[in-house]
C-alpha cells in the first residue's frame, strides 16, 4: 500500500514537471517538482504555500516556451539523444543533469532496462563491458556478476579512466561523482525510497569495493562515498521538512482543531519520519559494507578519499555519526604511513573542533588521540606539521591541552623548516602573548600602548629562556613577528627602554633582550632576514612591497629621531645592549634629519657612537660602530654627510696617537691591555677602509721581533693589522702611473711581514703547548702567510710592469707552513667545541686552515708535488667538514689539473700509508696503527670514488696509472709494503674493467715468479689477498658476460612478492575487532617507517666553521626526533 502510495505520487508529479533551463541548479528542480507531487496530492486547505490550481494554472501556459528554451540550451551543451551515459561522464560533463532527468524517465517507464542501463554504465566507468540481460535480471547473482568483472581485469581487458593521463578524462572523477549526485537528488521524491534501485545499485558498489583490481575498487569508493555524502544532503532536506512540519502540527494541536489538516500534517510527519529512517539505513549500509575495508586500504588515495569523506559527513550531519563510533577512524589514520592521509585526518578534525557545539561531543576522543596529535606537531612532513600545529591550536582554544603537554612544542620555534616555525609561532602568540587581552582597555586613550606593553612583557618572559644566546632569541622573534603588532609599535618599545611608565620595570636581561627586540624587528620591518634563509635566492618586491617597507623605515625613523640619543646615553657603557643599539642607525631614513631639522640631533648621535667605540673592545661593538659611521659618510644628506666623514678622520687619527702611546708603554714594560684594544679598533677600521700608518708598520714588526714574550693575541693583532696595510698598500698602486717609490716601499714592507710569518712557521711546531692562545696565533700564520702568498703570487705579475711584486715560496717554506698546519688540524672537535664562543672563532678554527692550503693549491700559487698530496692524505681523518673542503679541491683540480690527479691521488695514499708504517714500527700503540691502517683504505675508497658512473670509461687511463704505479711501489723491498696493494690499490681496480684486469694480474703474478712466498707467508699474505680478488673479479665479469652473450631475458626491478590471498564470500558476514586491525597495521606500518629513516638524508653534516657549530644548537634534540612520524 505505501509502495503504490509513492508510485501515485511520483505519476502524478512527472505530469505535472516543469523543465528549467539548464543553468537552473541542481535541488531547484527537485524542490520545485516535489513540492508540484505534494500539491497535487492535498487540498487547498493543507496549509500549503499557495493553492494548487493557481500554481499549476501559473506553469501551464509558459511551458511550451521554457521547453524550447531549454531544448536550445541542452543542444547547445552538446545533448545527443543517443549519448551513453559513459560518454556524457567523459566527454560532456555539461549535459550531466539533464542526462539524470531522461534516465529517471526512462526508469519510470521500464524500471528493469533502466537499472540494466545503470548498471552497465557502473562497469564501464570501472572500465570494463559486461553485458547484463533485462529480462533475466531478476535472477543475476551480484557475486558471479562482480567475479566475472574480476576475470575481465585478470585478462587485462579493463581500461583505466580514473588514472588516464588523455586530456578528455581529466574531469572524469568529479563527473562520476556529479552524476551520482543528481541521481540522488532527482530521485528524492520517489525512486530512492522504492527499495530497488539503490539496494541493487548499493549491493554492486559495495562488491566491486572489496575486489583486488585497483580500478574497482577507485571507482566503486569514489561512487559509494558520493552517495553518502548525496544521502546527507536529502537527510537534511527531510530534517528540515520533518521540523517545520512539527511546528506546525504543535500549533494546530494547540487550536485543538481536529480536522483532516491535522490527519494530513501527521501523516506528512510520519511519512518524513520514515524517509529520514531510511536514508539513515542506506548511509550505514555503506560505512558498514565500504568505508570499513577501504578507509584501510592499500591505495593511500583511496584511504585519504574515505577520511575525506568521513570528515564531511560527521561535520554536515553530526545527528548520526558524531560520535565514537565513527570519530575513532580519524583517530587512528592519525598513524598512517601517508603523509596524505595523515593530513586528511588532521584537517577533518579541525573543521570538528571549529564548531563549538561538537566540542562536548569529542571529549572522550580527545582524551584517547591527544598525544598523537601533539606528536604529529613534529612530523616528518611539513606539510602535515603545519596542519597539525593549527589542529591544536583549536584545542588550546577550547582549553583542552594543559601547558605540560605544550611544553615539547615549543622546542619548534628553532626548527629548520620556517613553515613548522610560523605555524608554532601563531600557536606561541595565541597561547602565551594575547593569552587574556580583552577589550577592557578599548575605551581609553592609551588602551593600545597598554596592551603592547601587555605582550611585550609576556614575549620578554619568553625570551628569558635564552638570555646568553642572541640567535634562539632572533628565531623566536622572526617566528612570533607577524601576528605581534606590539613588535611594531616602536613608541612603547622605546618607552619601556628608557623607563617612563612607572608600572613596569625591566631587569637587566629584560633590558638586553628588548633591544635585541627592537633591533631585530626593525630589520624585519625594513624588509631584512634576522634568522639563516634555507633559500638564499634574491628576494625581489613589488611596488607595493617596496612602498610598504620604506613605510615602515619612514616610522622607524620618526619614533627613533628624538629619543635615540637617550637610549644610547643610557646604555652606552653596556656591551651587551650598545651593539644592536648602534646598529639600528644603518636602518633609518637618515634624509629625514634634514627634512625635520634634526641635524643636532644626528650629530649627537654620531658623537655618542664615537664615544662608544673607544669604551669598548669587543669585536661586536667596534665592528657595529665601524659600520654605522661608514653607512652614514655615504647615505646621509650632504652637510651631515661632511660631517661624518670628519668624525672618521678624526677616529683615525684617534686610533693612531692611542696606538703610539699604548706602544712606547708596552716598550717600556708596561701593561699590554690598551695596546691589544687599540689594534682590535685598527683592525676593524682597516677592515673597512685604507688607514695610513707607515709610522707605526715598523714599529709593529720592531715589537714582533724584540719582543717575543708579549701575549699571543697582541701578536695576532700585529700581523693582521700589518698584512692589511700591506693589502691596502698592493690595491693603491696604479700600473698605468707607477712610482718606483711606492713599489720599493710596498715591497719592504711584504719582506718584514713574510720574515716574521715565515719566523713563526719554524718556531711555532716546536715550541710548548700554550693553551687556547698559542692555537690562535699559530691559526693566525697560516691563514696570513697563505694569503700574503697568494695576494702576491708570481704568476699574478710576470707578464705586466708590476712583474717584480710577484712572490714564490720555496719548498722549506712550503713544508714549514703545512707542518704547522698539520699540528692545527690534529685539534679535536671538543676542544673546538669549548671555545666556540670566542671572538673571531671563525676565523681561527682548522676549516679556516685547511680552506687557506686548499686555496694555495687550487689557484696554483704554489706547486701541487708537494702540497696537494699532503692535504689529500687527510681527506678522512678529521671529519665531515674538512672532508667537504677537500672534496671541494678535487673538483677544482678536475677542471684546471685534470692530467695531474692520478699522480697526486697515489702520493697522497703513500703519504696515509706511510704515516701507517711509522706507527706500525714504533711498536708502542696498536690501535694507532690500526686506526692509520684503516684511514689508508678509506682514503684508497674515497678517492676511487670520484671515478663513478660515466667517469670510470672516461678516466680510465687515470685509474690504471694508479693501480700501476702503486704496484710498482707495493714490490718496492718486497713484502715491505705488500700492505699497499689491499689498502690502497684494490679500491681502483674495481673501477677498472675486466680486461685490464687480466692484464693486471698477469702483471702481478710475473713480479713474484722467482720468489718462494712459502719462506714468509704472512708477509705476502696481502699479495695472495690480492691476487685471489682480482681472479674472483674476473670470473665473475667473464659469468656475466656468459649470460648477456645467453640473451636470458630478466624481469627488471625487485622480484616480485608471492601473494597468497585468501578468498572470501562477497557478502557474507564476518566478525572481526576493527581496532584490533588497526592496532596491528600501525605496528607493522612502524616497522616500515623505521625502515625509512635509514634512508632519510642527514641534516647539518657540513660545518663550514665553529660559527655555524654553535648555531647548531638550535636543532631540535634527540629526544625530540624519536617522536616523529613514519622515518
Amino acid at each position: 500500500m505505501e509502495h503504490a502510495a509513492v508510485v501515485s505520487e511520483t505519476s502524478v508529479r512527472r505530469s505535472k514537471r516543469g523543465r528549467p533551463p539548464l543553468a537552473a541548479s541542481d535541488v531547484g528542480p527537485s524542490k520545485s517538482s516535489g513540492s508540484a507531487g505534494e500539491k497535487a496530492d492535498h487540498s487547498p486547505t493543507d496549509g500549503d504555500q499557495g493553492s494548487g490550481d493557481g500554481s499549476y494554472d501559473g506553469l501551464d501556459d509558459p511551458a511550451p516556451k521554457a521547453k524550447r528554451k531549454r531544448g536550445a540550451a541542452i543542444r547547445a551543451a552538446g545533448w545527443k539523444e543517443d549519448q551513453s551515459l559513459i560518454d556524457i561522464i567523459k566527454h560532456n560533463g555539461r549535459v550531466i543533469n539533464h542526462a539524470v532527468k531522461k534516465w529517471v524517465e526512462r526508469y519510470e517507464g521500464d524500471p528493469k532496462s533502466a537499472m540494466v542501463e545503470i548498471l552497465m554504465f557502473l562497469f564501464e566507468a570501472c572500465g570494463a563491458k559486461y553485458q547484463l540481460e533485462a529480462a533475466s535480471f531478476d535472477e543475476t547473482d551480484v557475486d558471479d556478476v562482480v567475479v566475472s568483472l574480476v576475470e575481465l581485469a585478470k585478462n587485462g581487458e579493463v581500461e583505466d579512466h580514473v588514472n588516464s593521463k588523455q586530456k578528455e578524462l581529466k574531469s572524469f572523477k568529479e563527473n562520476l561523482a556529479s552524476f551520482w549526485d543528481n541521481l540522488v537528488l532527482e530521485c528524492q521524491n520517489g525512486p530512492l525510497f522504492d527499495k530497488v534501485l539503490f539496494e541493487k545499485c548499493m549491493d554492486f558498489v559495495i562488491a566491486l569495493s572489496c575486489t583486488p583490481p585497483r580500478v574497482y575498487r577507485q571507482v566503486a569508493s569514489l561512487v559509494g562515498l558520493q552517495l553518502v555524502t548525496s544521502f546527507i544532503n536529502i537527510a537534511k532536506i527531510l530534517s528540515g521538512q520533518r521540523e517545520t512540519t512539527q511546528r506546525q502540527l504543535n500549533a494546530e494541536k494547540k487550536k485543538q482543531n481536529e480536522g483532516p489538516r491535522l490527519e494530513s500534517l501527521n501523516k506528512r510527519l510520519s511519512l518524513t519520519h520514515e524517509k529520514i529512517t531510511a536514508t539513515e539505513e542506506m548511509m550505514r549500509k555503506i560505512f558498514t559494507g565500504l568505508f570499513m575495508h577501504r578507509y584501510r586500504d592499500v591505495d593511500p588515495e583511496i584511504r585519504m578519499s574515505c577520511i575525506r569523506s568521513l570528515g564531511i559527513w560527521i561535520l554536515s550531519y553530526p545527528s548520526l555519526f558524531l560520535q565514537d563510533l565513527y570519530l575513532k577512524y580519524l583517530g587512528w589514520t592519525l598513524n598512517d604511513k601517508s603523509a596524505g592521509v595523515r593530513k586528511a585526518s588532521i584537517l577533518a578534525l579541525q573543521n570538528l573542533y571549529e564548531v563549538d557545539d561538537n566540542v562536548p561531543s569529542l571529549g572522550l576522543f580527545t582524551e584517547r588521540f591527544c598525544n598523537r596529535m601533539i606528536e604529529l606537531a613534529d612530523d616528518i612532513d611539513i606539510s602535515v606539521a603545519v596542519s597539525a600545529i593549527g589542529l591544536l591550536k583549536q584545542l588550546l582554544r577550547h582549553q583542552l591541552l594543559t601547558d605540560d603537554e605544550l611544553g615539547p612544542l615549543y622546542d619548534l620555534l628553532i626548527d629548520e623548516p620556517p613553515l613548522i616555525r610560523r605555524a608554532i609561532g601563531e600557536l606561541v602568540y595565541d597561547h602565551l602573548i594575547a593569552q587574556k587581552i580583552k577589550n577592557s582597555h578599548s575605551g581609553r586613550k592609551d588602551g593600545e600602548n597598554e596592551s603592547s606593553e601587555v605582550h611585550l612583557g609576556r614575549m620578554l618572559q619568553i625570551l628569558r629562556e635564552f638570555p646568553d644566546d642572541p640567535i634562539l632569541s632572533a628565531y623566536v622573534i622572526d617566528d612570533v613577528w607577524d601576528d605581534m603588532k606590539a613588535m611594531k609599535d616602536w613608541k612603547c618599545i622605546i618607552s619601556m627602554l628608557l623607563d617612563e611608565n612607572p608600572l613596569i620595570e625591566l631587569t637587566d636581561v629584560d633590558a638586553t633582550n628588548l633591544v635585541r627586540l627592537l633591533y631585530a624587528s626593525a630589520r624585519k620591518a625594513v624588509g631584512e632576514k634576522i634568522v639563516p634563509a634555507t633559500d638564499n635566492r634574491k628576494q625581489y618586491y613589488t611596488k607595493a612591497q617596496k612602498e610598504a617597507l620604506e613605510n615602515s623605515r619612514r616610522e622607524i625613523t620618526a619614533a627613533m629621531m628624538k629619543s635615540y640619543p637617550q637610549l644610547l646615553r643610557k646604555y652606552i657603557s653596556d656591551k651587551a645592549k650598545v651593539s644592536p643599539l648602534v646598529e639600528i642607525l644603518g636602518l633609518l631614513k637618515l634624509e629625514l634629519y634634514s627634512l625635520k631639522r634634526q641635524e643636532q640631533n644626528f650629530k649627537t648621535i654620531l658623537e655618542l657612537i664615537v664615544d662608544a667605540f673607544f669604551k669598548h673592545g669587543e669585536k661586536d661593538t667596534l665592528r657595529s660602530c665601524i659600520k654605522v659611521l661608514t653607512f652614514c659618510s655615504t647615505d646621509s644628506q650632504a652637510d651631515l654627510q661632511d660631517y661624518v666623514q670628519n668624525k672618521l678622520k678624526d677616529l683615525e687619527s684617534d686610533i693612531i696617537i692611542k696606538l703610539k702611546a699604548a706602544m712606547k708603554e708596552v716598550e717600556m714594560g708596561g701593561d699590554e691591555y690598551s695596546l691589544l684594544v687599540n689594534l682590535k679598533r685598527l683592525y676593524e677600521l682597516q677592515l673597512t677602509k685604507f688607514v695610513s700608518i707607515n709610522g707605526l708598520y715598523e714599529d709593529m714588526a720592531s715589537i714582533l721581533r724584540d719582543l717575543s714574550d708579549i701575549d699571543n693575541e697582541v701578536k695576532c693583532f700585529l700581523l693582521l693589522n700589518m698584512y692589511l696595510h700591506v693589502a691596502w698598500c698592493l690595491q693603491s698602486i696604479d700600473s698605468d702611473s707607477l712610482l718606483e717609490a711606492s713599489t720599493t716601499a710596498l715591497l719592504s714592507k711584504r719582506d718584514i711581514l713574510l720574515e716574521q710569518l715565515e719566523s713563526f712557521t719554524r718556531t711555532l711546531p716546536d715550541a710548548p703547548q700554550e693553551g687556547r692562545s698559542g692555537i690562535v696565533l699559530s691559526c693566525r700564520v697560516c691563514i696570513i702567510l697563505a694569503e700574503t702568498w697568494c695576494l702576491f703570487k708570481k704568476s699574478k705579475y710576470s707578464s705586466t710592469r708590476l712583474h717584480s711584486l710577484g712572490y714564490s715560496p720555496n719548498l722549506p717554506s712550503i713544508q714549514n707552513f703545512w707542518k704547522l698546519s698539520e699540528q692545527l688540524l690534529k685539534i679535536s672537535d671538543e676542544t673546538e667545541d669549548e671555545d666556540a664562543n670566542e671572538e673571531y672563532i671563525e676565523e681561527t678554527n682548522r676549516d679556516a686552515v685547511m680552506i687557506a692550503a686548499a686555496k694555495l693549491v687550487a689557484t696554483h700559487t704554489v706547486s701541487k708535488d708537494y702540497l696537494a698530496p699532503e692535504i689529500f692524505s687527510h681527506f678522512v681523518m678529521h671529519g665531515t667538514s674538512i672532508s667537504e673542503i677537500i672534496k671541494h679541491l678535487i673538483t677544482a683540480l678536475r677542471k684546471t689539473a685534470n692530467d695531474e690527479i692520478p699522480t697526486i691521488f697515489l702520493e697522497a695514499l703513500k703519504r696515509s700509508y706511510k704515516r701507517h708504517t711509522v706507527d706500525l714500527s714504533s711498536g708502542s700503540n696498536e690501535s694507532l696503527a690500526s686506526k692509520s691502517y684503516s684511514d689508508c683504505k678509506e682514503l684508497a675508497s674515497r678517492l676511487s670514488a670520484t671515478f663513478t658512473g660515466a667517469a670510470r670509461n672516461k678516466h680510465k687511463s687515470e685509474i690504471l696509472n694508479v693501480v700501476k704505479d702503486g704496484i710498482s711501489y707495493a714490490f718496492l723491498e718486497a713484502p715491505k709494503h705488500l700492505s699497499f696493494l689491499e689498502a690502497a690499490v684494490l679500491p681502483f681496480v674495481s673501477k677498472l674493467p675486466t680486461s685490464d684486469i687480466l692484464e693486471i694480474l698477469k702483471d702481478v703474478q710475473k713480479r713474484s715468479e722467482n720468489v718462494n712466498i712459502d719462506e714468509d707467508p704472512s708477509g705476502w699474505r696481502p699479495y695472495s689477498v690480492f691476487v685471489d680478488h682480482l681472479q674472483e673479479k674476473y670470473a665473475k665479469n667473464e659469468g656475466l658476460q656468459d649470460e648477456k652473450e645467453g640473451n636470458v631475458v630478466r624481469r627488471r626491478g625487485r622480484p616480485r612478492k608471492a601473494r597468497n590471498l585468501e578468498g572470501k564470500k562477497l557478502f557474507d558476514g564476518h566478525e572481526s575487532s576493527e581496532e584490533d586491525s588497526i592496532s596491528d597495521s600501525d605496528q607493522n606500518d612502524q616497522e616500515e617507517d623505521d625502515d625509512e629513516e635509514a634512508d632519510q638524508p642527514l641534516i647539518h653534516t657540513f660545518r663550514a666553521s665553529a660559527s655555524k657549530l654553535r648555531s647548531m644548537r638550535i636543532a631540535r634534540p634527540e629526544s625530540t626526533e624519536t617522536a616523529k612520524n613514519n622515518r
